[in-house]
């Protein structure tokens, strides 16, 4: 069973529900009344009033987008619209721990939900010093509360006031100096209206990620809408799932290509959610493009695109057999594993299991790498178990 037992799964894509008190408990008082916060309304007429969020003047009115762990696929597709509706490990650490206990999962990042991936519905705040102060009130709620419940199972992650370079510096200094892992940063900022990779405005955070070690994650579709794929008016949303992958393509291609990892020859790039199957055809696309285009283009001239996918990125999956197949294309040390708990991707509760089946006919050391030892050597995240399994590099 090439799955060995005692080797412990360590998820780099997962995302957590916030309880209702996350900005109100940390706000100061004056924004409190403008700041996130849970109300009740009436969405449907007839049906019972439903949780949202809001949000100076705005609602947002999924509180548990995708949350469906625990649910049949037949079930899929009615949201929560309540945190009754959830299951406890949705939104609370304690029970989230149990319920990696009962999967199987030693660790996992969580990205958030409300704040959207990146943290991009405080981009949208009318009163800027206001979206600052939640994101900060957010970071401080997963490394003092989230976090904190269990260091040993938890990798932080935190997002930035994407609107402000320097204040982003800032707080990438301010959070890793609280245990900060990691960043969420946008696949496809343009698609926001931000400044791209190919722009020196990002330079300073860039470097603030070298300097600090966090591992800049960029989740599938935190570009925003304008970034997801053109769907036909009367076409079917299992289009769009089926295409998400794209946005890592598009997003890993403008890095390959730009000047970013040219200036930042230590920066590490996590592509979370989008699959490792692809990766061998992009990859040798882009080697032929550099190639054949590189002479009258602005691009690097020297260091072709697949240099800088082995030295600066990784990729993850849940199941992935085409991937798994081209791993030593792909490099084993650029595959991590993912559970993606509670959303509809995640096998919850039993990635253990599906993982058994995945992994069958690789063998152990290959596995290990996969499943634990690269995600803990990328996110600086090592185990408490000093055992010669766990510590091999």
């Amino acid at each position: 069973m090439p799955l060995q037992p005692w080797m412990k799964l360590v998820s780099v894509d997962d995302h957590l529900i916030e309880h209702p008190m996350v900005w109100q408990d940390r706000l100061p008082e004056k924004w409190k009344p403008v700041g996130p916060r849970i109300v009740e309304r009436e969405l449907i007429p007839g049906r019972p009033p439903a949780q949202v969020w809001l949000y100076e003047d705005r609602i947002y009115p999924y509180i548990g987008l995708n949350a469906v762990a625990g649910k049949k696929p037949e079930e899929y597709g009615l949201e929560p619209t309540r945190y009754e509706d959830m299951i406890p490990g949705c939104y609370d650490p304690k029970a989230r721990v149990a319920d990696m206990d009962i999967d199987g999962v030693e660790a996992m990042t969580c990205f958030p939900s409300f704040p959207r991936f990146c943290g991009t519905v405080f981009l949208e705040g009318q009163d800027k010093e206001l979206a600052k102060a939640c994101v900060q009130a957010y970071n401080d709620f997963v490394l003092d509360e989230w976090c904190a419940a269990a260091p040993d199972r938890f990798i932080p992650v935190v997002i930035l006031p994407l609107w402000d370079a320097q204040a982003s510096v800032a707080e990438i200094h301010r959070t890793v100096a609280k245990g900060a892992k990691a960043i969420s940063f946008p696949d496809l900022p343009h698609a926001l209206g931000l400044p791209s990779l190919h722009n020196a405005h990002w330079d300073p955070v860039f470097s603030a990620a070298e300097e600090t070690g966090l591992v800049l994650c960029q989740h599938f579709g935190s570009g925003g809408e304008k970034s997801m794929p053109n769907l036909a008016p009367d076409g079917q949303f299992a289009v769009m799932i089926t295409l998400m992958g794209m946005n890592s393509m598009q997003a890993l291609s403008d890095w390959m290509f730009s000047p970013a990892l040219h200036k930042h020859p230590n920066l590490k790039i996590g592509l979370s959610e989008g699959g490792i199957g692809w990766l061998p055809y992009l990859i040798e696309r882009a080697d032929i493009t550099w190639e054949k285009h590189r002479f009258y283009q602005n691009i690097n001239k020297d260091v072709k695109p697949s240099e800088l996918f082995r030295k600066h990125f990784h990729g993850c999956f849940i199941e992935d057999e085409f991937g798994l197949a081209n791993r030593d294309v792909i490099g084993i040390d650029r595959i991590t594993w993912e559970c993606d708990y509670p959303h509809s991707d995640s096998y919850w509760p039993a990635s253990r299991k599906r993982a058994i089946e995945v992994f069958a006919n690789i063998p152990d050391d290959e596995v290990h790498r996969m499943v634990e030892l690269n995600a803990r050597r990328l996110y600086n995240f090592p185990s408490m178990d000093s055992s010669p399994a766990q510590t091999e590099s």
